[in-house]
């Protein structure tokens, strides 16, 4: 059986066609951005937290990782029910909920208000959607009716565009042409009728391992976290990551006991050529060290010049790679079953 017979017999929600749309879902989150018309005061904002969940956090991760060599004020992703405890009326609280509906974020987005925190909500609807409209908060509404792992577009870039139209970063290093046209390029690159494109043969290489994703700290720490969750979600596989040079300082050492299960790992690099080149070496050292107890590195590198294109064409492939991991596991990519259990059980405590 081919790869489309097997799309055919297991996609069974159709996430390739999301996939291969995705350059039209960057092209109208563009557009839903431009169309955002609340500037935010940035004289009288200090700090920038964005309080999301999944799907709807990574967005802020992007965003942050591409503008943070241009944002001069602390700037961080808020995972949980609660902020910390900094917040006050001089940090942009951005509340993501792709559903809206999302509790943690909900908590954030009260939580948010009771400190007089600038809001911003970027949501499909929901509940989110029905209090900022009753708060009279600036809200960017995105279409719905999808997983929020396939709309990063709309829960990254409209923001992103947000902030750079209120001074936040330099439209100059964010090539939003680059990043469409690269996207476009990649749809076709990694189309099922090309078996041997990269993300097909990537996902063939990892049957039967389990992802170990590394990368520097300084950009690509996002992605590799985006790899490990799509191939979670996508996949159904448990899959980790870790970032230098932190990972020098202890994981290295835990290469070494139950060596009968090392093998059962697969190490992906994903670099940039701006990583610091600190980090280059020990990613060149970790690697001869850790080849002689595993599988040899698969390593892939950013292409493109901005920031955006760079984190965009690394994202993608992850994207596609444990889409094509799901079929070949004989499981639809789309349904996560274990998440739906665990909320409709939440949903009987108080």
């Amino acid at each position: 059986m081919n790869i489309l017979e097997q799309i055919n017999n297991f996609d069974k929600s159709n996430m390739l066609n999301l996939l291969t749309a995705f350059p039209e879902q960057f092209d109208e989150a563009v557009k839903i951005g431009n169309s955002f018309d609340h500037i935010i005061d940035k004289k009288n904002i200090k700090h920038i937290v964005f309080a999301g969940m999944g799907g709807s956090a990574i967005g802020g991760d992007l965003i942050i990782s591409c503008l943070s060599e241009d944002i001069s004020i602390p700037a961080l992703v808020n995972r949980g029910y609660f902020l910390p405890t900094f917040v006050n009326s001089s940090t942009l609280v951005i509340v993501s909920s792709f559903s809206g509906n999302t509790e943690e974020s909900l908590s954030c987005y009260e939580d948010a208000r009771s400190r007089n925190a600038q809001i911003i909500c970027i949501t499909s609807g929901g509940e989110l959607g029905q209090k900022a409209q009753q708060n009279g908060v600036p809200t960017i509404l995105i279409p719905g009716g999808i997983q929020p792992r396939a709309a990063l577009g709309y829960l990254s870039i409209p923001i992103l565009i947000a902030l750079l139209n209120s001074g936040f970063g330099s439209k100059d290093k964010v090539d939003i042409y680059e990043t469409h046209e690269m996207l476009k390029t990649k749809v076709s690159l990694f189309a099922p009728q090309n078996e041997s494109n990269t993300a097909l043969v990537l996902a063939k290489k990892l049957s039967k391992k389990i992802p170990i994703i590394y990368s520097a700290n300084n950009m690509l720490h996002v992605v590799s976290n985006r790899w490990k969750c799509q191939f979670s979600e996508n996949a159904k596989l448990l899959a980790f990551y870790n970032v230098f040079p932190e990972l020098n300082h202890n994981e290295i050492v835990g290469w070494e006991q139950l060596p009968d299960l090392l093998d059962n790992f697969q190490i992906i690099y994903l670099s940039d050529n701006e990583d610091f080149s600190r980090n280059q070496s020990r990613m060149n050292i970790t690697k001869d060290i850790l080849g002689k107890v595993t599988n040899s590195v698969i390593e892939f590198k950013t292409e493109g010049i901005s920031r955006l294109t760079r984190l965009f064409s690394l994202v993608y492939l992850g994207d596609m790679a444990s889409f094509y991991m799901a079929i070949l596991n004989n499981v639809d990519p789309t349904p996560i079953e274990k998440i739906q259990i665990l909320k409709d059980q939440l949903k009987n405590i108080s």
